[in-house]
Parts: structure tokens; C-alpha cells; sequence
């Protein structure tokens, strides 16, 4: 549908994103990825998280990811054998280790590293660099509340990692089983985008929601469900699903400025990492590729990510200067 052709004053506020597309495979550091192995310096000392919070139960990385194969096998052919229930009973469980301290530093987890030369919509990074990495504490346990998330954005110069680490450190355990990203390669598609409704002047808005309420009415009349009628903000404006730039989802909470720390200058939407890549039953979002696949096959969670209560993370950045603090939110 060409929103355009509908409302031709949103023609001002077009912009672009690039959805990466993530899909499971067994990408290297050479390359931009979730869940892959970072470009890492073998002589940099890895990131840990220091705040202290309870870091001694969860699960084990090597548990998690034998559990993830033996679902995929399992739901590919129907129902688990009776060895299958109990392996992953046992695999699903929590384990403890009682001589971590909760003040011990955690190996963050390496969530996604992109190069600028795969990724239309990344912005320059600060002194030239050309590869972003994003990191994050296993453990929903940060901030005021003490269930909040800690990304950890670096940038860095990829030409200047001599002797790259063969093996990170690893978190002995995890707090939650969607930290752990599995490996994907990725495969940009830069798309136009819009604002988020909210974010439109008052009258554009307006026309948008009358004529969402008239398609509402005639779906209605025609006896089709609410998911199969087309909306601004889930079908027409911002893409669901891991992507570069573009325009923030405020979905779970009104918009609010988002400038930066060190100069007060508004942020750009840097990443957006989703706990899925598409939604609904019409699956406007879905990609080409997952349309010739089997329904019960489909991945819509290739990267095995939950982001909050399966939601997204936006992360910003100062358009300004690259180098000052980034800022997220959690929707």
C-alpha cells in the first residue's frame, strides 16, 4: 500500500531504516551479525558488568543453546520422544553455583556487531570507526527497579585489530534464557519509513486515525477480523523486527526527547534489536522469504532474543558528536 498515495503531506517526514533481516547460520568476525563472534583485540580486556546484583542462578549458555536444537528438531517433526521430555526438562531447569559472589564481574554477552560497509542507514562512529559492537549484562537486574537492562555500545576502528581473541569469556550462568542470542547472518534491506503516529503534526494524525476507524468499519461489514485491517502504526510506518536508523516505536509509552547527556543535542535512533521480526496474523512485515515456508516453520524469532516482555531496545545516539554516551530505551 502506498501511504503516500493516501496522505502526500507524509512525503516530508519519509525517511529510511535497514531491516537486517537475521537469519541462523554460522557467521565469523569478519562480518556483520547477531549472536556471532565479535572483532575483538586479544590484548583489550573484555567488557564485565561491576554493578552489583544477584548473579549466582540461572542457566548455563551450553544448556540453552542444545535446548534451542532439540526444540527446532523436534517441532520440524512433531512431538518430543519420552528420552526428549526428560533431556529437556533437565536442560530447562536452573542451576546455582554458590561461590559467585554478587559483586563478581559477569562477561557481558556480545548481542550484535555491524560494518558500516553492510549497513546503508549506520552512521559514521566516532574517529573514523566503522564497526559498531552492542553487549549487554545477562542479567535483568540494573537501575532503580533492579530488573532493568545494561547495554554496553562500543565502537571501534576494524583495521586496527592486529590479533583478534579466538574465545571470549562467558558468563557461567545467565539470568534469562533470551539473553543469549543465536548466531544469525544477516541480510540488510533498506526500506522508507515513517514517524511514529504520536510524533506527527496534530492534523496529518488526525486524518490518519479517521480514516483507520472508516477501513475499521468496513472490514467490519465485510466480516474479516481486526488483524487483517491495515494501520498506520503496524502496517504502514515502522518496521517490526532488528533494523539501523530510521524512527523509534514508542508503542509501550508516550514519546518523549531523548538528547543527549553531553550537549543536549536531540539523538538519532541508532538500533533497534526486536524480540521478533514480525507480528500479527497478516504478517505485513514478514519477510519475502518466510511467505514459501511451511506456517509452523516459519522463525519468527530467529535470533532467540526477548527484549523486556518480548518488545524491542532502542538505542541512540548523539548526531552531533558519535563519541558522546548513548541512550536507550526499553518498549
Amino acid at each position: 500500500m502506498n501511504v503516500e498515495a493516501l496522505f502526500p503531506k507524509l512525503g516530508a517526514s519519509r525517511g529510511t531504516t535497514t531491516r537486517l533481516h537475521p537469519r541462523p547460520g554460522r557467521p565469523d568476525a569478519s562480518v556483520s551479525s547477531v549472536g556471532g563472534p565479535l572483532l575483538w583485540p586479544a590484548d583489550e580486556p573484555w567488557p564485565v558488568c561491576t554493578e552489583p546484583h544477584k548473579r549466582s542462578s540461572g542457566y548455563r549458555i551450553a544448556d540453552i543453546r542444545r535446548e534451542r536444537r532439540l526444540l527446532a528438531d523436534v517441532w520440524a517433526r512433531g512431538r518430543p520422544t519420552d528420552e526428549e521430555e526428560v533431556l529437556l526438562k533437565e536442560l530447562g531447569r536452573r542451576r546455582r553455583d554458590r561461590e559467585i559472589a554478587d559483586t563478581d564481574p559477569i562477561p557481558l554477552i556480545g548481542l550484535v556487531q555491524l560494518y558500516r560497509r553492510d549497513v546503508p542507514d549506520l552512521p559514521p562512529g566516532p574517529d573514523a570507526c566503522d564497526l559498531l559492537q552492542v553487549f549487554w549484562c545477562p542479567f535483568e537486574a540494573h537501575g532503580p527497579s533492579r530488573y532493568g537492562l545494561a547495554p554496553h555500545v562500543r565502537w571501534r576502528r576494524s583495521d586496527q585489530v592486529a590479533v583478534p581473541l579466538d574465545t571470549p569469556p562467558q558468563p557461567a550462568l545467565v539470568g534469562f534464557k533470551g539473553a543469549v542470542a543465536e548466531p544469525c547472518v544477516l541480510h540488510p534491506e533498506q526500506v522508507v519509513t515513517y514517524p511514529y503516529a504520536d510524533s506527527l503534526p496534530a492534523r496529518l494524525w488526525r486524518k490518519i486515525d479517521s480514516w483507520e476507524d472508516a477501513e475499521e468499519r468496513k472490514a467490519e461489514r465485510r466480516g474479516l477480523d481486526d488483524e487483517s485491517v491495515p494501520s498506520y502504526h503496524h502496517d504502514l510506518s515502522i518496521p517490526q523486527g532488528c533494523r539501523v536508523g530510521g524512527f523509534p516505536s514508542w508503542h509501550t509509552t508516550d514519546p518523549h526527547p531523548m538528547n543527549c547527556e553531553a550537549c543536549a543535542a536531540p539523538m538519532i535512533l541508532l538500533l533497534t534489536l526486536d524480540s521478533r521480526e514480525w507480528s500479527g496474523s497478516n504478517g505485513s512485515w514478514m519477510p519475502q522469504e518466510e511467505r514459501d515456508v511451511a506456517e509452523h516453520l516459519r522463525d519468527r524469532c530467529p535470533t532467540q532474543l526477548t527484549i523486556g516482555r518480548d518488545g524491542l531496545l532502542n538505542i541512540f545516539a548523539c548526531p552531533t558528536e558519535p563519541g558522546h554516551p548513548h541512550r536507550w530505551s526499553l518498549q
